[in-house]
């Protein structure tokens, strides 16, 4: 199935679809590959949040903070999401669970961040049209909700799942 097609489905049948990738065996390169995909959606979805500023408050220019906003979500972010996946991993060993080498906590992590997608899209675009507000707090909750939510999914999936042969 496509990429859309399994995110679409992740909100239906998310332990389906993480069984799906974990069985497709230990590939970095793609596990990398939704990482930074999601993470340079989440940067697209900034950007009516960013239009906003710009037009209220000129004392930053729209440039910059576009420059500040590829900065954080296409070169820090990926960082602090692997030292994520990295505590999760630590702590599901510390809980006595399989952990194995670390790879599910980073696929499931990474899935979940471009499963969550469409929500950050959906989000930056109320952020950008009603501003700072009660609706934007509880969307913004909404899509760190569903996050966790596929993480927690996700890593129940990959306790289950016997460990994959290399790819």
């Amino acid at each position: 199935m496509s990429l859309i097609g399994d995110i679409l489905r992740s909100y239906r049948a998310p332990r389906a679809v993480m069984r799906k990738h974990l069985a497709r065996g230990r590939r970095e390169d793609r596990a990398l590959v939704w990482l930074l995909s999601a993470c340079l959606l989440i940067f697209v979805a900034q950007w009516p949040r960013l239009a906003r500023q710009a037009h209220l408050d000129d004392e930053i220019p729209f440039a910059g903070m576009m420059a500040g906003a590829l900065f954080g979500w296409l070169f820090l972010a990926p960082l602090i999401f692997y030292a994520l996946a990295g505590l999760v991993h630590l702590g599901r060993r510390m809980a006595g669970q399989r952990a194995g080498d670390g790879y599910a906590a980073r696929l499931v992590i990474f899935w979940s961040l471009l499963a969550v997608t469409p929500l950050w899209m959906l989000h930056g675009l109320l952020t950008g049209v009603l501003g700072p507000g009660v609706v934007t707090m509880v969307a913004g909750l909404g899509v760190l909700a569903v996050f966790v939510a596929f993480v927690a999914t996700g890593l129940r999936e990959a306790v289950l799942e016997p460990p994959a042969a290399s790819a």
